[in-house]
């Protein structure tokens, strides 16, 4: 049964109230479902889904007797104790994804409109706002959702002035949080980007986050992955359609680059394969952005897309908030914002794209080790501006690996930044900035990626990015 009769005359518990857990909430009310709500905390959508039906119960540890379902958020950890009461009551707990699997109606065609699912420890957001600018110029109506964008039970049950739905495909960004609360996701094709220890905190293990993220691949025709990361190429090489990305020739069954341009050789016609784009052409930087563009094209070739408009959508693709964006160039020296780059994986891909870089770093490591990074990233830094509460980790690391490379450390009001340590995040960032210009030299890059959370000194990775982009500003015009 899908649709909203999936759900109608059910009591569905909605267990945080986020951006998701709320979009669950209405779309539950409006299929037909007695919606009740908890939270640790009143938050302020409460009196909206209660004139609209829903019960508050406020913050419980035990699950109320006649719930047929729990939907729960992404930051509610599997050992939160409402969940494991669900659990041993035998009531099934799902994420938000795949409550809007399960509410999917069909189109004009008789059926509902394909996922393109994509996960990965970092690159996610990137490859799938890359596949909807595909999708999009192929003509499809298309949206990119999920962990990026709108939540998936808005955009399902989206619907046209005649009633149809109103997309016809969906590029999918999927975390690992997600998948663990998935179990009947069919994607039409699914990419496994790359693996890297994250999250294990919230899933327990390595182990365990690695066989959430593989859940992606258990129904899809075909698996998609980057050949250049053990963990993401085993996964896909056990699946029975693999398709691996290479930033080299291409093999059969590979999209990779030849002489310049990105080619597919798993979708084409012509066993030599068929050239998609010229590199020069992607309009983002990095070896890593063009794993993310070739998963991005592989996904979109799995599902018929032609090559001209890979090229077209890849060409016109103008990246994501805080992802490797140049801010400005003053005296010669580029600044560039990777707010997003919150994990040493993630930093190391950033940094790759750069010959010569003041590296900004530094804030939650949440236990991550920096030592393979600094080591990989030596030779390219010209200095280093640490801050946040792990900052002394990455200069112990730096003394061990880059002796010679200047380092500045900035105190940062790192036991919550903008509270009573009378230390405010801009300030912070502008001193961070005007130590990192101190630093570079005409041709150098000064780049914020910073390998760790942001929230000990900032309210999330885009407050950082703005802090940085509006303290580079203002350094600029004082130029």
């Amino acid at each position: 049964m899908s649709g909203p009769s999936a759900v109608a005359g059910r009591t569905v518990l909605v267990a945080g109230l986020g951006v998701s857990g709320a979009a669950a909430a209405r779309v539950l009310l409006a299929s037909g479902a007695r919606v009740l709500l908890t939270d640790a905390a009143r938050p302020g959508t409460v009196d909206e889904l209660t004139g609209a039906g829903a019960e508050w119960l406020g913050a419980t540890e035990a699950l109320p007797a006649g719930v047929d379902l729990v939907v729960t958020s992404p930051g509610w950890r599997p050992d939160a104790p409402l969940l494991v009461d669900a659990a041993a009551r035998g009531v099934e707990v799902v994420g938000e994804p795949e409550l809007a699997w399960r509410l999917r109606v069909a189109g004009p065609d008789g059926a509902p409109a394909p996922w393109l699912a994509v996960t990965g420890t970092n690159g996610k957001t990137t490859t799938v706002t890359m596949l909807e600018a595909i999708l999009l110029a192929a003509g499809r109506k298309a949206v990119a959702a999920g962990n990026v964008g709108r939540p998936l039970v808005e955009v399902v049950t989206a619907r046209e002035d005649d009633g149809t739905p109103a997309y016809d495909v969906l590029a999918v960004e999927l975390s690992s949080f997600q998948l663990h609360w998935s179990s009947s996701l069919f994607p039409a094709a699914a990419a496994v980007l790359n693996v890297a220890d994250d999250h294990t905190d919230w899933h327990g293990s390595s182990a365990a986050y690695r066989d959430a993220k593989a859940r992606i691949l258990e129904r899809a025709p075909v698996a998609v992955g980057d050949a250049g990361d053990p963990v993401a190429a085993a996964l896909v090489g056990a699946h029975p359609r693999p398709v691996t990305v290479t930033l080299g020739e291409p093999a059969p069954g590979q999209l990779g680059v030849r002489d310049g341009a990105l080619v597919d050789r798993a979708f084409a016609a012509d066993p030599a394969g068929e050239v998609l784009l010229e590199r020069d052409r992607l309009p983002v930087p990095g070896p890593h952005n063009v794993v993310n563009a070739l998963a991005a094209a592989a996904l979109a070739r799995a599902a018929g897309v032609p090559a001209e408009a890979v090229a077209r959508g890849l060409a016109g693709f103008s990246g994501g908030a805080h992802r490797n964006v140049l801010v400005a160039t003053i005296d010669g020296v580029d600044y560039v914002d990777d707010s997003k780059a919150t994990n040493p994986h993630a930093a190391g891909a950033s940094l790759a794209a750069y010959p010569r870089v003041v590296w900004i770093a530094g804030g939650l490591l949440k236990g991550a080790d920096v030592d393979p990074l600094v080591a990989a990233v030596a030779p390219r830094l010209a200095g280093v501006v640490l801050l946040g509460r792990d900052r002394a980790v990455v200069a112990r690391s730096l003394a061990r690996h880059a002796p010679s490379v200047p380092v500045v450390e900035v105190p940062s009001g790192d036991d919550g930044g903008m509270d009573g340590t009378g230390v405010t995040a801009e300030a912070t960032t502008t001193r961070v900035v005007a130590a990192a210009a101190g630093l570079a030299r005409p041709g150098d890059t000064v780049l914020l990626a910073p390998a760790a959370a942001s929230m000990d000194v900032y309210r999330d990775y885009a407050h950082r990015g703005r802090a940085f982009a509006d303290a580079v500003r203002a350094f600029g015009a004082g130029r």
